[in-house]
């Protein structure tokens, strides 16, 4: 019993988001718009092109890391809403149990980041976007999802922590701030303690993790980018569900 209405619930959950038209239009379509408000104009950039980069593929890989994370948080806005409509207390007196609320709310949370991620890639290819070799793509798209743990992790936190008109402010300021010290906007470099303070960032690696779309090597994390993510990932989970408990009184 237990197990099928875990079974119907994540269904449900990928159902409603998916239906949810205010979220796809801030989630996914945002960026997308930005997208090409900024590459399409400068499709003819020729100083981008002496790299063997044109300006579409090197916006395409910035706004990775962007959409991906605002799709990736995007479950925090649903929480906040579920809360204040009472579903969350209704969800309490059933057999659901905490780990498949979870596994719901991360499924949903990447569903929204994969179709964003698509959204991209037809966006960069309908702009003439072309990686060599192709498998580029793939090991591109691996590491952005292993890069969104913290950030769906966060977004599941806060959902229990905010209420629903806060949560849009929150993620808009928390969103921005995570890419424009992770490097979004323009590179990180150097040394020094404002490069190490974006490196010690999830986001950092997130859009270094894009960066393979720009001829960098098949792995541009290293020790330190994979450690990042998973001390950040623990920490995110770990405060996911101390969020929870707190909200729901369960223990």
């Amino acid at each position: 019993m237990t197990t099928m209405t875990g079974a119907a619930y994540i269904k449900y959950e990928l159902l409603r988001t998916v239906r949810n038209k205010r979220a796809f239009i801030f989630s996914l379509i945002f960026p997308i718009v930005l997208y090409f408000l900024i590459a399409a104009p400068q499709r003819g950039n020729k100083f981008l092109d002496k790299y063997g980069i044109s300006a579409p593929q090197y916006f395409m890989v910035g706004l990775l890391g962007f959409g991906t994370m605002i799709a990736a948080m995007s479950s925090g806005a649903r929480i906040a809403a579920e809360r204040q409509a009472g579903w969350n207390r209704q969800l309490r007196i059933t057999p659901l149990t905490p780990r498949t609320y979870f596994r719901a709310k991360v499924l949903s949370s990447y569903l929204m980041a994969i179709v964003s991620i698509v959204l991209l890639y037809a966006s960069g290819l309908s702009l003439g976007v072309r990686l060599h070799p192709v498998d580029s793509w793939f090991k591109m798209t691996g590491l952005i999802l292993v890069a969104l743990v913290p950030f769906a992790a966060l977004g599941i936190a806060l959902g229990h922590l905010l209420t629903n008109d806060s949560m849009g402010p929150a993620m808009g300021g928390i969103t921005s701030i995570f890419a424009f010290l992770g490097g979004t906007w323009f590179p990180v470099t150097g040394g020094g303690f404002y490069a190490n303070l974006c490196k010690g960032l999830p986001s950092y690696w997130l859009t270094r993790a894009g960066h393979i779309g720009l001829g960098s090597t098949s792995d541009p994390w290293g020790s330190r980018g994979w450690l990042t993510i998973a001390v950040w990932g623990v920490v995110c989970v770990a405060f996911a569900r101390w969020a929870y408990k707190r909200d729901t009184g369960r223990v």
